[in-house]
């Protein structure tokens, strides 16, 4: 006999995912398997549970319904899972991780990875983008990212840590232009521009009183990539502003100067974020911990 709820979790899985295909790659089934598994639950249940045309699936009123009850029973079993999980200290499960490209690389994921060493049932899934993912629908337990967080609706979020920016250039570049001393002495020097979506990103920067102001700057010179502008900047090709720990070493080095260092300086935020639950998995909540505590080490050094 079929177990009365064969078929929920798919149907959630193709909600929160968006549609059939995508609900099939993170569940690893095929689309034709998915599409079976939701047919056998309306037939159950004798409703339709989605509006379907070739390109999407949209939830009835009577699919809009069940699923809300889905939700709270699921939650329900991750409160218990919560609550065997707090007896032990066993991290176990996979964990699902998202993180920009090279601040994951150099700082967010040897914190990670030295976690998963302490753990060995842990199964950990590093993913590395600039690109802002949707956790929900891609499927992602934990998200480390930076700068000012938006809206971010049905999402959580913990401080990890700040990332101070440097404004430094090459000793050789430093001697043949000269070094500026305040904001508008920049118009006179050759600049390295990190560049998005076709715009370039404002430097914080302190005036003569002190005070941290976004100035835009422009440049011949611009790029998608901070490493490839802390490398244009260690061959003399401009000034950079880039975080300090992507520097540290060719600061120390004598490679790269760091300029205005007795005046204040910006920080970037950064944060941890996850899926807004009542109940957060051991995993989780350890790996959050874990980030909270050795990541400022690997930053602020």
């Amino acid at each position: 006999m079929r177990n009365r709820f064969d078929g929920v979790p798919v149907f959630v899985e193709v909600v929160e995912a968006g549609g059939f295909a995508k609900a099939a790659e993170r569940l690893a089934l095929t689309r034709s398997a998915v599409g079976k598994s939701i047919a056998r639950l309306e037939e159950r249940l004798g409703v339709r549970l989605f509006h379907r045309t070739t390109r999407t699936q949209n939830l009835t009123e009577d699919g809009q319904q069940y699923y809300e009850r889905c939700l709270r029973a699921m939650e329900e079993l991750r409160a218990g899972e919560s609550l065997l999980e707090s007896g032990r200290r066993d991290v176990v499960g996979r964990l699902r991780v998202s993180m920009p490209v090279l601040f994951g690389r150099y700082c967010v994921a040897p914190v990670l990875l030295a976690f998963a060493r302490e753990h060995p049932q842990l199964e950990l899934d590093l993913s590395f983008s600039d690109r802002q993912v949707d956790l929900i629908a891609d499927g992602v337990d934990l998200a480390v990212r930076n700068g000012v967080l938006g809206n971010g609706a049905g999402l959580q979020a913990r401080r990890i840590t700040s990332q101070r920016k440097v404004l430094c250039a090459a000793p050789a570049y430093l001697a043949a232009k000269g070094a500026p001393d305040e904001i508008a002495d920049l118009a006179a020097h050759d600049t390295l521009l990190y560049w998005r979506a076709d715009h370039g990103q404002a430097w914080q920067l302190p005036d003569a009183s002190g005070k941290l102001i976004d100035v835009s700057v422009t440049s011949r010179l611009r790029f998608d990539d901070l490493e490839a502008i802390a490398n244009a900047a260690v061959d003399g090709m401009g000034l950079a502003w880039v975080p300090h720990w992507l520097i540290r070493d060719e600061l120390l080095a004598g490679s790269l100067v760091a300029l205005w260092a007795n005046r204040p300086s910006a920080s970037m935020e950064c944060y941890a974020v996850w899926p807004a639950t009542q109940y957060l998995p051991l995993r989780s909540r350890l790996a959050i911990d874990a980030l909270v505590s050795e990541l400022p080490k690997r930053v602020e050094a």
